[in-house]
């Protein structure tokens, strides 16, 4: 199972949840408490290993500025947490993750052409479009509406939930940010808890 750690801020966490094993890391360039500046997140990915997924996350940008931002970073894909047309994703020149608050299968259905890599399936809005650190009801998703796409399962993970999570959905990726945090801050303990659960539990096909 890989596994995603958003709302990275600093070098010291990224670096270490790469060395725990994290597949991916997200950093939030739209507003958000995690929120990272384009020279914060230029001097963290500077540190990462070229193998990690290095994922913007962003809410109604213009593709100008996604690109801009992307290219002086250095990310290597494109998370869209806003309400983004599909002839927008099709102009981004990096792979797509598209986010959606799960609302029932049938917006989902809506979801099954959208040209994007992968589908971050989350919990429904709160405050900030994503990292509200609220779960969703997985059994409510049907599997035969999300098979055409990788799935990237968010929205209230934490270690104790995760193993359950991965074997209702069976993504390919969770993601996490206030799951592994305390009081606020990402917690270095819970990172690697999370790491070590996610990955170390059984999928059945």
């Amino acid at each position: 199972m890989k596994v995603k750690i958003c709302g990275i801020t600093d070098v010291e966490t990224a670096v270490t949840a790469a060395q725990f094993g994290a597949d991916a890391l997200g950093f939030v360039f739209a507003e958000s408490k995690r929120r990272v500046s384009v020279a914060e997140a230029q001097e963290i990915i500077s540190h990462l290993p070229k193998e990690i997924y290095k994922v913007g996350v962003f809410v109604n940008e213009s593709s100008d500025a996604i690109e801009k931002i992307a290219s002086t970073v250095g990310l290597t894909h494109i998370q869209l947490h806003g309400d983004e047309p599909a002839a927008f994703s099709a102009l981004l020149s990096l792979p797509v993750i598209k986010a959606i608050s799960f609302q029932g299968n049938e917006k989902l259905t809506a979801l099954a052409n959208f040209p994007s890599d992968f589908i971050l399936l989350d919990s429904p809005k709160g405050k900030y479009r994503g990292g509200n650190g609220t779960v969703f009801n997985w059994s409510e998703v049907d599997p035969d509406v999300i098979n055409t796409k990788k799935i990237i399962l968010a929205g209230g993970l934490h270690a104790d939930n995760v193993e359950e999570a991965i074997k209702i959905i069976k993504p390919f990726m969770v993601d996490v940010s206030s799951g592994v945090e305390t009081d606020g801050k990402k917690d270095l303990r819970k990172i690697k808890t999370f790491i070590e659960t996610a990955k170390s539990t059984l999928v059945g096909r």
